[in-house]
């Protein structure tokens, strides 16, 4: 693999989510609150990285210390995800139970958006992991 490129992400104060660069090349999202300050300033870092998006890869998505997920941050990530740039990305996104999962799919369905992405959403980490590591040209 290639030398990862740049993660471009700094911590800041008020902001619920931590991003760290992956073996793989991919980034891993840690989320532990989808305030406003932290959605738009998750939406930014996304649409910057989309922009760059060059090659393929994959993300995980960590939403599992949050209980619940607002439809307004749904929408938000289901935009993100339908933008062309993302056909590249697989990602992963691990919740915090089956419910919530659901929910997801429901406001996701209901916003009608065709994702460019690869997306799969998990209650249990271990799978989300074993789906990110098949090879990328295995995306279903």
């Amino acid at each position: 693999m290639s030398d990862p490129k740049p993660l471009n992400w700094t911590s800041t104060p008020g902001v619920g989510y931590s991003v760290i660069r992956r073996g793989d090349g991919g980034m891993t999202l840690t989320f532990t609150d989808l305030s406003d300050a932290t959605m738009e300033h998750w939406f930014k870092f996304a649409s910057d990285h989309l922009l760059e998006a060059d090659r393929r890869t994959r993300n995980l998505y960590d939403l599992r210390a949050v209980p619940e997920i607002p439809e307004q941050a749904i929408r938000m990530a289901v935009e993100a995800n339908s933008d062309p740039s993302a056909r590249n990305i697989r990602v992963a996104v691990v919740v915090a139970s089956q419910s919530v999962a659901e929910g997801i799919r429901r406001v996701a369905a209901l916003a009608g958006a065709e994702s460019a992405s690869a997306m799969k959403i998990f209650t249990d980490i271990n799978e989300a992991e074993a789906w990110l590591a098949r090879p990328l040209d295995q995306i279903a």
